[in-house]
């Protein structure tokens, strides 16, 4: 059974780029993804890509949404739109500051 073993000896990981969240980080702090990613290995570890894929969505989607953002953006973009809306009818002023209008620095 040397041919399993080939990775190991080698030094080599073709597996490694799957799971660049859950490599040793710098500093030992871990990644802003890491706990979602490391819920759906576990979840996915074993059964297969296509059960993982009807299975463990829930978890691949977690992940997704935190190295993508795409809910948070469009969340974002709604509170602008409100906010636009809001000083267009004049029931909204924002503060001196987010205006660029801060205190005079000496």
């Amino acid at each position: 059974m040397p041919f399993i073993d080939l990775q190991k000896r080698l030094g080599i990981s073709l597996d490694k780029h799957f799971t660049i969240q859950s490599s040793e980080q710098p500093y030992k702090i871990p990644s802003r993804c890491h706990a979602f990613e490391k819920e759906w290995i576990e979840c996915a570890h074993g059964i297969g890509g296509t059960r993982a894929k009807k299975e463990c969505k829930l978890e691949y989607d977690d992940l997704t949404e935190c190295l993508l953002r795409f809910k948070t953006m469009r969340r974002m973009e709604a509170i602008k739109r409100q906010r636009n809306k809001l000083m267009k009818e004049g029931k909204y002023t924002p503060p001196p500051h987010h205006l660029g209008k801060g205190e005079a620095r000496p």
